[in-house]
């Protein structure tokens, strides 16, 4: 059987330190939209709380839906964002499963600032889970499945620039979004999915020579195939907390996300 490494952060009510009210993490998905409040160390401070990710999703609709999904939440002084495309600069390059046109070249971390008042930070999701989980030494990878398939890579603890994979052409015409995203587990199953899966790895490796890879994403539970130990799954919850990281606090309990554990 495979070994999954997986642990999800406990959840507290507690009140935050002396280092502030807090970052408030959103993670933006083709989906669902999450979020919570971390303290430095990237350990939630209130329960997370959820919606469906509204569709059609123009900037106005998704800043707006953000608005009202974080107003339950306790106070913060910082936004960190991981969004489902390619971003540079806080500024939006690509939005595949939001609707490509009308996000190109958005500056989605202004819009937020305006509408929320806090300073905001955007990154690309996958890149987002990978500062929650990476160790900072040489060269890791994170490979996230979900709606799509999301990529980050990190050098020694910093962030490289974005490898946006999830479009690239992988077999035939089909992307990595088409080839292991959601809609092709559902068509060919979830034992030819992981047979994907395992192509994707073996790609991901000859074109990065990864010291470690970290495989995140809701559908990384569904992984069943063997991992060699440079290889990691990693809890979905680290799409929020890696916000700490994002803003250069502390990341002293990223590993509570990767506890071995049996594989059903």
């Amino acid at each position: 059987m495979a070994k999954r490494s997986e642990a999800r952060p406990q959840a507290t009510t507690e009140a935050t330190d002396a280092a502030g009210p807090g970052i408030l993490g959103i993670d933006i998905g083709g989906t669902g939209l999450k979020a919570s409040v971390i303290d430095n160390n990237g350990k939630m401070l209130a329960e997370k709380v959820r919606v469906s990710t509204p569709h059609p999703s123009p900037p106005g609709v998704l800043v707006e839906a953000i608005a009202k999904l974080v107003t339950p939440l306790p106070p913060y002084d910082r936004i960190a964002i991981g969004f489902p495309g390619a971003v540079r600069d806080n500024t939006i390059l690509t939005a595949p499963h939001l609707g490509e046109e009308v996000w190109h070249g958005v500056d989605l971390a202004a819009l937020v600032t305006e509408r929320l008042g806090k300073p905001t930070r955007v990154v690309n999701d996958a890149e987002m889970q990978g500062l929650a989980v990476i160790e900072g030494k040489g060269l890791e990878f994170i490979l996230t499945l979900g709606t799509g398939c999301g990529t980050g890579i990190f050098h020694n603890g910093e962030l490289a620039p974005h490898l946006e994979l999830s479009t690239h052409p992988v077999h035939g015409d089909k992307t990595y979004d088409l080839y292991v995203g959601a809609e092709a587990l559902k068509k060919v199953g979830k034992k030819r999915w992981n047979k994907r899966v395992q192509k994707v790895v073996a790609i991901v490796e000859a074109l990065t020579h990864y010291d470690h890879l970290f495989i995140g994403g809701g559908n990384s539970r569904l992984v069943t195939f063997d991992l060699p130990s440079n290889i990691t799954l990693v809890s979905n919850e680290a799409g929020i907390d890696g916000g700490a990281r994002l803003w250069g606090a502390n990341s002293g309990d990223r590993h509570q996300h990767s506890v071995t554990a049996d594989k059903t």
